[in-house]
């Protein structure tokens, strides 16, 4: 299995670094990647392409961007970088900007980096965790959070329980849930592991998938779903698909993602 820190190695580490705004900092976070040997500058552009086309649904939780771009020859191989600003900067994202820490993801295909994904995304929700993470005062230190030499103290769990019926439509068959961003293995990954967590904890996971998917994708695989969870750019961009494309603002947090489910479940 990929780790986090396997993939984002403490050259690849830089804090309270100066942008003047959203591309300045997408900028010092791919320039971290080239340094490092991820990918090539044409990348960097890219990713700030992938917020001009389609708006800042990088911006997955308050005060955090996660810069990617489609896979693509400007990938050499899949790696991360870790940039916080020592000013926070808009985005343009109407609940959580300003952003202080962008994370850059350049990713080779869409599977390699996927446990990653899940493991930085549970990092921070766990509160305790990220805030060590925004906190530290050298590059090794956050390296070593993310290695996860400082076990996490493990996200609040939402008041209540769905219960172990599951959802009460689905008998012995399995529903799907689509999460949406525009190239399928960035924030989408994100927002999937939340839901995961939640769903975990419910004891649903037999009766409900999630699945990641791009913007195109998802608008064919829509029947497939009792309901698409995205962002509020992606979902504009989504318009009608015949299922219930609903909004999440925080991708990292468990406590909405269990506000969202129990809306689309009536639970």
């Amino acid at each position: 299995m990929v780790s986090v820190s396997d993939l984002l190695p403490v050259e690849a580490i830089r804090l309270d670094v100066s942008a003047e705004d959203w591309r300045a900092a997408i900028g010092a976070a791919g320039e971290l990647l080239v340094a490092t040997g991820s990918s090539t500058d044409t990348y960097t552009a890219e990713m700030i392409r992938t917020v001009v086309d389609s708006g800042p649904y990088i911006v997955v939780a308050p005060g955090f961007a996660f810069a990617h771009a489609r896979p693509s020859p400007a990938v050499l191989r899949t790696g991360m970088s870790w940039v916080r600003l020592a000013r926070p900067v808009e985005f343009g994202h109407e609940t959580n900007d300003p952003v202080d820490l962008v994370v850059a993801l350049a990713a080779k295909d869409a599977s390699a980096h996927t446990e990653a994904m899940a493991s930085l995304a549970r990092l921070l929700a766990d509160p305790e965790t990220g805030r060590a993470l925004r906190e530290a005062s050298t590059p090794a230190a956050v390296h070593a959070l993310l290695a996860g030499e400082r076990p996490p103290a493990g996200a609040a769990e939402p008041a209540g329980s769905a219960g172990e019926a599951g959802p009460a439509a689905a008998g012995p068959a399995v529903h799907k849930i689509l999460t949406v961003c525009g190239n399928g293995l960035g924030t989408s990954l994100f927002l999937k592991n939340t839901l995961e967590q939640v769903l975990d904890r419910w004891g649903w996971s037999r009766y409900v998938t999630v699945e990641a998917t791009d913007t195109i994708s998802a608008k064919g695989k829509a029947s497939e779903a009792v309901a698409i969870l995205t962002s509020r750019e992606i979902a504009k961009t989504l318009g009608d698909v015949g299922v219930p494309v609903k909004v999440v603002d925080d991708f990292t947090s468990t406590t909405e993602a269990d506000r969202v489910l129990r809306d689309t479940y009536d639970v």
